[in-house]
């Protein structure tokens, strides 16, 4: 089964959005517990841990946003920018390497690992 492929970053930023949607759930999950005040309480403090971890995230990935490698998409055109040895263009999902030894090879982020299985 392929398995479907994404930017890094765009991965990292769908997972601190959905960790303000599970946030507001939780929350939401909370307003069910009034008559009980302390489970309530727990609810939205969980809630709101969610949601603040959220913000952590989204704070980590604009600085390792920033550290990124911005190159041109030979398909697109695009600008995209790269995070490890492979990574795909965040309009086209076409594979990107900067690593001479990788051009032409089947794309596979476990190219990014520090220790590559030999095969």
């Amino acid at each position: 089964m392929a398995r479907k492929y994404t930017s890094k970053i765009n991965k990292i930023r769908t997972f601190a959005l959905s960790l303000v949607f599970v946030g507001f759930i939780i929350m939401y999950l909370g307003l069910f517990f009034r008559s009980n005040m302390w489970v309530m309480t727990i609810f939205m403090i969980l809630g709101m841990l969610s949601i603040i971890a959220s913000t952590v995230v989204y704070f980590w990935i604009g600085m390792l946003s920033t550290k990124a490698v911005q190159v041109i998409c030979p398909s697109c055109e695009k600008p995209t920018k790269i995070l490890g040895r492979v990574d795909m263009c965040m309009y086209c999902k076409e594979p990107l390497t900067l690593d001479k030894n990788l051009e032409g090879k089947e794309f596979d982020q476990d190219y990014n690992r520090k220790k590559m299985k030999t095969k």
